[in-house]
């Protein structure tokens, strides 16, 4: 009687064994499972640093008048009144990247500002 519980003990032990390594939902599945999160990970990466990047220009929008500025005189070329505009034809200044990763217009594009007073 002994004997045969031993058996059948050990043929459920091997199955169970047989099910974890080669079966569905086994240890071969979970790796695939997580190489595939990892270039999800991956993939998702540039994603979520963008989405910081807006989320702190939302911010700043939001809470400080410099960024709201910096927006205007960037994107419409808005000058204040008492400052004097100079577009100086065929002078090209190399764009540098904001905070946002937008280029600023440079000297010689149309968005670049309104004439002098």
């Amino acid at each position: 009687m002994l004997k045969w519980l031993a058996i059948a003990l050990l043929l459920l032990l091997a199955l169970l064994q047989y099910r974890l390594w080669l079966g569905d939902g086994g240890i071969h599945e979970l790796r695939e499972i997580r190489e595939r999160v990892a270039m999800f990970d991956a993939d998702n990466k540039p994603l979520r640093d963008r989405n910081q990047r807006l989320a702190a220009e939302v911010i700043d929008l939001q809470t400080g008048l410099d960024a709201i500025e910096e927006r205007a005189r960037s994107d419409i070329g808005m000058v204040r009144t008492d400052e004097q505009f100079y577009w100086v034809p065929g002078v090209v200044i190399e764009a540098s990247v904001g905070p946002v990763g937008n280029p600023e217009p440079t000297a010689g594009s149309p968005r670049a500002g309104a004439t002098g007073e």
